[in-house]
């Protein structure tokens, strides 16, 4: 992709995602994720509702009237994109690829998050680590991410979620949102690494999918490749016990995915390429924000 090519589609997914997350997110962002905790803003008189377990005895006694302490949230939070890039997530049969589908919801969680003054970072990991961008805040640091989601070249093409999240616990020692986005087919035995990581942060796992993915044809002999192995094989779709096989396979692999993110206190959300993503986010948040 030329550097023309790449500005022209960074613009186009910032246009879109910040129509989205101004018009959609912003409320419902700020209610979901709470700040690390209150902090002290100021003592005044008491008034009619305020909390009588904040009242500053020492300020009352001195002036022989009641005064209180007020307490602000401290908002500021960081959030954490955490993409999958292997070679699966070059997918997608309609509307766009997987990893396009992952590019506009990231940038819409990235201007939520810095319309309140957050920070925001990134994870790019296929089999390792392959890029990591500190958390920071601002536009600017907004589109840098958008560009690596949209132009960066990964070295692997296999999955490792377990790795991913090891670097996460490494090196972010406070709470964190984190967002993870893959395809979570094959992303390996992370279950212990993903209860360890969620007991410190607020992780949220989207699986995006295709849903040509879900079933295969009846189009007779195919050869088909599996992206992140490179292997081929000639199977014959006309049978109704290969598709039955697969349809099982993948649905295996939806219900790990639930089951593991529940099972470790993180939340979770599936989502299609073909639809649009606001609702199914809109309504996650929702959710989230009475827990």
């Amino acid at each position: 992709m030329d550097t023309k090519e790449i500005i022209k589609k960074v613009k186009r997914i910032e246009l879109k995602s910040r129509r989205k997350a101004n018009n959609l997110f912003m409320g419902e962002y700020h209610s979901s994720f709470k700040g690390r905790g209150m902090i002290f803003s100021e003592i005044r008189p008491y008034q009619y509702g305020d909390d009588v377990r904040n009242i500053d005895w020492n300020k009352t006694a001195h002036f022989n009237e009641p005064y209180v302490k007020i307490f602000e949230e401290e908002r500021e939070l960081t959030m954490i994109l955490m993409v999958d890039i292997s070679a699966s997530e070059n997918f997608g049969t309609r509307k766009q690829l997987k990893s396009e589908t992952v590019a506009e919801i990231c940038a819409t969680l990235a201007f939520s998050a810095i319309t309140y003054n957050d920070k925001v970072g990134l994870i790019l990991f296929s089999e390792e680590v392959e890029l990591f961008i500190p958390p920071k805040k601002g536009k600017k640091h907004v589109l840098r991410i958008i560009r690596e989601l949209v132009n960066f070249e990964p070295k692997n093409k296999a999955t490792n979620f377990e790795k991913a999240l090891e670097f996460l616990m490494n090196s972010f020692k406070r709470k964190a949102n984190v967002f993870v986005l893959s395809d979570f087919v094959d992303a390996g035995n992370y279950e212990r690494n993903l209860k360890i990581a969620a007991k410190k942060h607020d992780i949220t796992g989207i699986r995006i999918y295709d849903e040509k993915e879900t079933f295969f044809p009846n189009i007779g002999l195919v050869t088909i490749q599996d992206n992140e192995t490179g292997e081929k094989r000639l199977i014959n779709t006309s049978s109704p016990a290969v598709r039955k096989n697969y349809e099982e396979f993948y649905a295996l692999a939806k219900l790990n995915f639930e089951k593991n993110f529940n099972l470790s206190g993180a939340g979770n959300l599936n989502i299609r390429t073909d639809e649009d993503y606001i609702k199914p986010l809109l309504n996650y948040f929702k959710k989230h924000s009475v827990k």
